[in-house]
């Protein structure tokens, strides 16, 4: 079975979480479970990970909603980690759309809070972001 994606994401439909580099565009339908992201098999895309799993379904386990709705993510950018707290926060956010009533519960766990640390810049005249080359007295 094929999904047709570009019906599925609408400005409707979807909703958008964001954790350092990474970037997911999610969308929940009624269904039975599953989790795909950017067209792969959930598990499979992160590496059957049970922490990364558990993290993304915390959100519909808090509504006893993890058997009632399908979930597709299209991710880019950041590692596994990242990708799987993006998910999470555009499943929340999806939530609040259904029901509003919904965001008090997920506000109080902390699943609507968004991560705002970034790499820092490297600035002129440093190696790095802070490095400085060795400071030499004589």
């Amino acid at each position: 079975m094929s999904l047709n994606y570009n019906l599925i994401f609408d400005k409707n439909n979807i909703s958008i979480g964001r954790r350092k580099e990474s970037t997911a565009r999610v969308f929940l339908k009624p269904g039975t479970g599953m989790l795909t992201i950017n067209k792969i098999n959930g598990n499979k895309y992160l590496q059957y990970n049970t922490l990364y799993l558990k993290n993304i379904f915390d959100p519909l386990k808090l509504f006893h909603l993890e058997k009632k709705y399908d979930i597709i993510a299209l991710v880019q950018g950041g590692g596994l980690t990242g990708q799987s707290d993006s998910i999470k926060l555009g499943i929340s956010r999806f939530l609040c759309k259904i029901n509003i009533t919904n965001r008090f519960l997920l506000k109080q766990k902390n699943f609507l809070t968004r991560d705002p640390r970034i790499v820092e810049r490297k600035k002129y005249g440093l190696l790095k972001a802070r490095k400085a080359s060795q400071y030499s007295k004589r």
